[in-house]
């Protein structure tokens, strides 16, 4: 689980009470790890491959929270 650690992310209960500008550039900021990370399973350099679900998943929760907002 360290690989997880390494991403750097909130948990869902402080991301609720981020402003709608702090949410947006969390979500910028995922969307380039997602692309940093889809890019390196492509050229074969990736072995955690599960860090991609959970990514995207954390993206489907900032866009729950911003549409909530």
């Amino acid at each position: 689980m360290k690989a997880l650690k390494d991403l750097k992310l909130q948990e869902f209960s402080k991301l609720q009470g981020l402003s709608e500008k702090d949410l947006n550039t969390e979500k910028i900021v995922s969307a380039k790890k997602l692309f940093t990370l889809t890019m390196k399973l492509r050229v074969g350099e990736l072995k955690q491959t599960h860090l991609i679900k959970f990514l995207r998943r954390y993206i489907a929760k900032l866009n729950t929270i911003t549409a909530t907002k």
